[in-house]
């Protein structure tokens, strides 16, 4: 009776060694399946603003001019550009 006692402790420590690396590398397969999953949602939100402002840049001219102005520094021939810098502390 303690021999097979024995040879199941054995046999259960024996399987808990072999399969728990495999065990802890399947969750943190999991945990990163999850997180890319994450990454590519909010990728794919992204790429469909970025598709909405293309389309806007390329049928409406004043959106295109207001991007021109304000991320490009561009400005009407005449007009005096006018950076308002804040004083530094």
């Amino acid at each position: 009776m303690f021999k097979k006692v024995f040879w199941l402790f054995g046999i259960a420590v024996f399987l808990f060694v072999v399969f728990l690396p495999g065990y802890t590398k399947l969750q943190d397969l999991r945990a990163k399946n999850k997180e890319l999953s994450f990454n590519i949602d909010k990728l794919k939100k992204e790429n469909i603003l970025l598709q909405s402002e293309i389309i806007r840049l390329q049928n409406d001219s004043f959106y295109q001019e207001k991007v021109a102005r304000e991320k490009m520094g561009i400005v009407r021939r005449g007009e005096i550009p006018v950076k308002i810098v804040p004083e530094s502390e």
